[in-house]
């Protein structure tokens, strides 16, 4: 969140006013957060709104493509890609794969019936690094 606020100073000396606006709205999203929690947030809670803010941008920016709206989708496309500055590098393929070997290992899995099970370790594993629906995918093609 201190990055995010000394990031805003920068971009306002730089004149950046989409910038400014981006991450203003990340900002207010943090602080929203940390006042619905109570108190101050982890940095896994912090991770977790960004991840909403990332979320919310790419189905805005895919909701005004079809839409016909390209100047709005390059907006909400710009938002996306300054989120992601501050995400952890996402997994690779193989990496998720070996996630998902490691959670069927630890669960014991031996089919459909243990997804749940499954996913619940392979989401603990991934650390907010991996795309729940790609590692769904994953598990399942395994599991089956």
């Amino acid at each position: 969140m201190e990055q995010i606020q000394q990031d805003v100073k920068q971009a306002m000396k730089a004149r950046e006013m989409q910038k400014v606006r981006a991450l203003r709205m990340l900002s207010a999203a943090l602080k929203n957060a940390q006042v619905d929690s109570g108190g101050t947030l982890s940095e896994e809670e912090e991770l977790a709104v960004l991840r909403r803010q990332l979320k919310q941008r790419e189905e805005a920016a895919e909701a005004y493509r079809k839409a016909g709206r390209g100047e709005q989708a390059a907006g909400e496309e710009y938002e996306a890609a300054l989120v992601r500055e501050y995400l952890p590098a996402p997994l690779s393929e193989e990496e998720m794969e070996g996630i998902v070997e490691r959670a069927i290992e630890e669960t014991g899995a031996s089919g459909m019936k243990d997804m749940g099970r499954v996913m619940g370790r392979a989401t603990a594993l991934a650390g907010g690094r991996a795309e729940g629906r790609r590692l769904a995918e994953l598990v399942r093609s395994r599991l089956q």
